[in-house]
């Protein structure tokens, strides 16, 4: 049976060791900075980035790879692994062009057997659906069932975050529902989520710890009882934070599997330092 590869690109913040672990091929996203461009999660370090962030009156822009480089980037996926068989799973067309130029990309490599899939989703919410996806494959399972895992995690994926503040999601053009929070007094947290492919608000508390604990308050109330089959941590520029929130998540829900994610430049541009939030999938 020929090899089948799952790929995503560079918002789907899988962590080093998973992508190594799991062989998974990621296309990285351009971020345009003044004068000068990166390939976010490879040019531009993490910790830079967020410096710049919070010191630079200048805002970055993102941006989905292009066609020709979508094209480049199947064919040495295809040679690498030997295969014909690929599968991508994407950013939200409704947040990104990636899909778009993937699409684009597909309808030229006629001699490759490429599958896309829209994640309707960013971040871990994204990163959930690739792992499903990349355990299939691994397991020795038909192209027709790896597609239908991924696309069922994709029917119960979950993602739930706030930011410290809504300025960048501002600014990035990204804030979709959770506009009506803005100009909110200072002390009040949103709690967002992606539904329909777009971020939107689900309410405001009052304080981060209190945001935090409503969080996991939904998450419990969402997954009614059942065990996550897989759980990511993410956190931009709030390390310590996430660390207490992955041991709270580990005792209170148990999942099978849980890892941490460090959100890459890319979605850091519209979430801004002081994000934190948690993705799921039940079993």
């Amino acid at each position: 049976m020929e090899k089948i590869v799952v790929v995503s690109d560079s918002t789907a913040n899988l962590p080093p060791e998973l992508l190594q672990e799991l062989e998974i091929p990621v296309i990285p996203l351009h971020i345009y900075w003044g004068e000068e461009t990166y390939l976010d999660g490879v040019t531009l370090s993490q910790e830079t980035f967020y410096r710049w962030l919070q010191e630079r009156e200048d805002f970055p822009k993102t941006s989905q790879p292009s066609i020709g480089e979508f094209m480049n980037f199947f064919r040495e996926v295809a040679e690498c692994y030997q295969t014909n068989t690929i599968v991508g799973v994407f950013i939200s067309s409704d947040l990104s062009g990636t899909m778009a130029s993937a699409l684009q990309a597909q309808a030229e490599l006629s001699d490759l057997r490429i599958e896309l899939v829209d994640s309707r989703s960013v971040s871990v919410g994204l990163g959930l659906q690739v792992l499903a996806g990349v355990r299939a494959a691994r397991s020795g399972a038909a192209l027709d069932e790896v597609l239908a895992v991924t696309r069922e995690a994709r029917a119960k994926v979950q993602l739930l975050f706030t930011v410290d503040s809504l300025e960048y999601l501002y600014r990035g053009g990204r804030i979709g529902g959770a506009s009506r929070f803005f100009g909110s007094a200072l002390k009040l947290k949103p709690l967002l989520t992606v539904e329909g492919g777009k971020v939107e608000a689900l309410e405001k508390v009052r304080g981060r710890r209190k945001v935090v604990q409503r969080m996991l308050q939904v998450a419990e109330e969402r997954l009614a009882g059942r065990r996550p089959a897989e759980m990511a941590v993410m956190d931009i520029a709030a390390a310590e934070e996430a660390e207490e929130l992955l041991a709270v998540v580990k005792e209170r829900f148990r999942p099978r599997r849980l890892f941490h994610a460090l959100v890459a430049p890319a979605i850091g541009t519209h979430g801004g330092p002081g994000t934190l939030g948690i993705g799921w999938y039940p079993e």
